[in-house]
């Protein structure tokens, strides 16, 4: 998605001579393919075979450019730690990144682009899960937030994280504009380091957003309704993408606090939110 937004930048900017190519690998989810598809006016989107993953292989699609930007396997590149992603993006596609206006540092090419469709509205959504368990938010405290908010806030409370009493489990999302329509509808959300940060920006929702093994400066720099709450893990080395073993899962996860250290943050974005109650509550 953030090579996505890079992208947008530079054609808004005229950076890029003729309408890019971009490869990418089959058979990802379908949320992350329908990135793509939403995004099939900026780029061509073709087929990255899984043999051809990584830099060990030359790859033989790419003959016939006038220029390629190899990104395969960049979350191992030593340049993408210790940035801000969109900055290491915009790097690669030949622009100085602080002179790229602040607009195009977010992630708002995505909602004209898509319509999502929710009933809910006015609801907190709370997503304690990322794409791997090293910042997943550990499941006692999950459970002492939600409980925490759904008496606090007096709004419906979803969680895309186990049921708690008190809050509802979030609708399946069956793909990208139901997770959209789940966010674009929301009050306020809560979430780890994941995707859900860069979804809520791009629709201007209220996020506090928690960060355990990053800075935040690296994910949610530039998102103005972004708020963000840093517990960095003493012994790990920062920036780590990936688990070395169970014992880096097991630090992460010893830095987060408890619900006492989130409530004077959250009881001041609360009272900035509408009083009005979500319908149907």
């Amino acid at each position: 998605m953030i090579g996505v937004q890079a992208l947008a930048a530079a054609l808004a900017l005229g950076a890029l001579a003729a309408p890019p190519v971009l490869f990418r690998l089959p058979g990802l989810p379908a949320p992350v393919q329908q990135v793509y598809a939403a995004a099939a006016d900026l780029c061509e989107v073709r087929p990255l075979p899984w043999a051809d993953a990584t830099p060990a292989r030359p790859f033989a699609g790419a003959a016939g450019f006038a220029r390629v930007i190899d990104l395969r396997d960049f979350a191992f590149d030593p340049a993408f730690r210790g940035v801000a992603m969109i900055d290491f993006f915009l790097g690669r596609l030949g622009l100085d990144p602080a002179r790229v206006p602040p607009a195009l540092r977010r992630n708002a090419w995505l909602a004209p682009r898509l319509r999502p469709r929710n009933a809910l509205r006015g609801h907190i959504l709370v997503c304690p899960r990322s794409s791997m368990r090293l910042r997943d938010m550990p499941a006692g405290l999950h459970a002492e937030l939600v409980r925490w908010l759904a008496a606090a806030s007096g709004r419906k409370v979803l969680t895309q994280g186990a049921p708690v009493a008190g809050a509802a489990e979030a609708p399946p999302a069956a793909g990208l504009g139901a997770l959209c329509g789940l966010v674009a509808g929301a009050a306020l959300v809560i979430t780890t380091d994941t995707a859900m940060v860069h979804l809520a920006d791009a629709f201007a929702v209220p996020t506090l957003a928690l960060f355990t093994t990053h800075r935040p400066e690296w994910r949610m720099r530039d998102y103005p309704r972004c708020r963000a709450l840093h517990f960095p893990v003493p012994g790990l080395p920062e920036a780590l993408e990936f688990a070395r073993t169970p014992q880096d899962e097991a630090a992460a996860a010893s830095a987060w606090p408890d619900v006492a250290a989130l409530r004077p943050v959250l009881r001041d974005m609360l009272s900035g939110l509408t009083p009005t109650p979500p319908e149907g509550r």
